[in-house]
């Protein structure tokens, strides 16, 4: 009896070694996937606009700048929070603008209630 309680030790201590060493080399392949996962999206993702500028006032609408890569955001000054599309183009922007606001347009009479 003493022999198979010593086995079932040797067996139990061997199953511990190999789950250590799986797990050794398993932490730096999964550093590296996650590096390599985070290159990827920046590079597909580009620039997180994180950085924007105070707001700017020009044509009779407000936006903000990007710091990093200079692309536009329009901001509304009554709620003091910017909306819309990214765009480098400021005429593009202002356009999107006056689209959006002859939809709310067309629409606040196409659902009027009756009375």
């Amino acid at each position: 009896m003493d022999g198979s309680k010593r086995d079932a030790v040797k067996e139990k201590s061997a199953k511990i070694v190999h789950k250590e060493r799986k797990s050794s080399w398993l932490w730096p392949l999964g550093l590296a996937a996650t590096s390599v996962a985070g290159v990827l999206v920046l590079a597909l993702r580009g620039c997180w606009h994180r950085r924007m500028s105070w707001p700017v006032r020009a044509q009779g609408h407000s936006y903000q700048v990007c710091l990093s890569c200079g692309v536009k955001r329009l901001f509304d000054e009554k709620r003091f929070c910017s909306y819309g599309p990214f765009c480098y183009d400021l005429s593009e922007l202002i356009a999107w603008a006056k689209s959006q606001s002859t939809k709310s347009l067309s629409d606040s009479d196409a659902h009027r209630p009756a009375s």
